[in-house]
């Protein structure tokens, strides 16, 4: 049988699905979060735990929410409650929180920028800000960023640091005081990356069916590592049935 055919949207969702492992507790954001997050819990992590900004805490996702505060967040939760609270979950230290991010650009440390596009005081764009993004990547046990792959979002220096990752690499982190945490993988529409246990630098860790390293080197505005590259494994048929069918039938966010 051929490989079954797939978006982008699709294929992204199902790879970040892969990395949320059962019992997780997971921050989940507005768009390509939702997908991923709840689509391994209906595939392989029935066990996940997930919860939202604006206080829905495990609830029952019988729909798709169209943003974190979307009511449907709040259906046959176990807690609804409010910022304070889910914060509070993202940074307890007895539990394996994992935060789904976006951002307008990111560097090589897996900082992050959702302010502004050129100067804070004179920006050429005033971006939505950080929302609960720059506490959960300081607090939760870890996260994973999803990014479009332009070269004009990933760069040498962002315009802002609106969410620390790794800071400066190395040790940098922990010197903030961050004591854990940090981002463990960059989601793009091209392939996926993984950090450097030792520099924390970004290095190109798969790229998708179809796409090229030359590709991913032209839309990366930063040197990167490649040798560890290998293709993704591709959404499997029964992975894109529950994506479509179960996640996502309406097509909301797909």
């Amino acid at each position: 049988m051929g490989r079954m055919e797939y978006s982008t949207n699709e294929m992204m969702a199902i790879r970040a699905a892969r990395l949320i492992k059962d019992g997780d507790i997971v921050f989940v954001g507005t768009g390509l979060p939702m997908l991923a997050a709840m689509a391994a819990k209906q595939i392989h992590a029935p066990g996940a735990i997930l919860f939202f900004e604006t206080g829905g805490i495990d609830p029952i996702l019988e729909e798709i929410p169209m943003c974190v505060s979307d009511p449907r967040v709040m259906y046959w939760t176990s807690l609804n409650s409010g910022l304070i609270e889910a914060f509070s979950i993202a940074a307890h230290r007895r539990l394996r929180t994992i935060a789904l991010l976006g951002a307008a650009q990111i560097d090589r440390y897996g900082n992050l920028n959702s302010t502004c596009i050129g100067p804070y005081h004179r920006p050429k764009v005033r971006l939505p800000g950080s929302g609960g993004a720059g506490d959960v990547a300081a607090l939760a046990d870890a996260f994973i960023v999803f990014m479009r792959h332009e070269k004009r979002r990933f760069v040498e220096k962002l315009d802002y640091l609106t969410s620390v990752g790794w800071y400066q690499g190395r040790d940098s982190r922990r010197k903030l005081g961050l004591k854990r945490g940090g981002p463990i993988a960059v989601i793009t529409d091209l392939g996926v990356f993984g950090f450097d246990e030792v520099t924390k630098e970004m290095y190109l860790a798969e790229y998708y069916p179809g796409i090229s390293l030359e590709q991913i080197i032209e839309n990366t505005g930063f040197e990167v590592d490649t040798s560890r590259a290998k293709e993704t494994d591709p959404p499997t048929e029964e992975e894109l049935k529950i994506l479509r069918e179960k996640v996502d039938p309406q097509r909301l966010i797909l």
